[in-house]
């Protein structure tokens, strides 16, 4: 069962999560460096399940949601990206409107996987829904994802606290041509 698209990029396929996905998403989500920046600590399998869940609910509820990144040759699952809604309570300059996430396998950092994938994502979003804009939130100590976050088109908004970390808000206007 698919809910969401798929999305080819030059060098990646961006595809809904599908249960097949759990072991990769297990292996992404205990790597203590690729969400060091995210969730602190590696996820559990239990909330990792709930979290795949949670993923393709989004699809089912809201039109969009997270996708799964794999590389075009090979098939090999490096990542996750998307737009969401995660109700974080960071204020009405930031909740109403899609959040842009991504998380990749520390194995392909610097390879600018994250960046072609999101700006995929944006792409089809526009089409699909033209919201006005999107917004994201990124650790400030963070560096490679605030720049993936400015080669995006994000700008910072303000800074917030969230779940204890503090965090700087990105806003991303839509792009005049769609």
């Amino acid at each position: 069962m698919s809910l969401g698209p798929t999305i080819e990029t030059a060098r990646l396929v961006l595809r809904p999560h599908r249960i097949s996905d759990y072991e990769d998403c297990c292996a992404l989500t205990s790597d203590p460096e690729a969400v060091r920046m995210i969730y602190q600590n590696p996820m559990s399998r239990e909330d990792t399940w709930h979290r795949l869940l949670r993923f393709a609910g989004h699809w089912s509820l809201l039109g969009y949601g997270m996708l799964i990144v794999e590389e075009k040759q090979g098939g090999r699952v490096i990542g996750e990206v998307g737009l969401a809604d995660f109700h974080r309570g960071l204020g009405d300059d930031f909740d109403p409107f899609p959040e842009m996430a991504w998380m990749m396998s520390t194995e392909v950092h610097g390879r600018g996987y994250a960046t072609e994938a999101a700006q995929a994502v944006l792409r089809w979003m526009e089409v699909a829904f033209s919201p006005d804009r999107t917004v994201c939130i990124v650790d400030p100590a963070n560096g490679p994802s605030l720049r993936v976050a400015e080669k995006l088109g994000y700008h910072p908004i303000g800074n917030a606290e969230y779940k204890g970390k503090p965090v700087v808000k990105l806003r991303r206007f839509a792009s005049p041509h769609g």
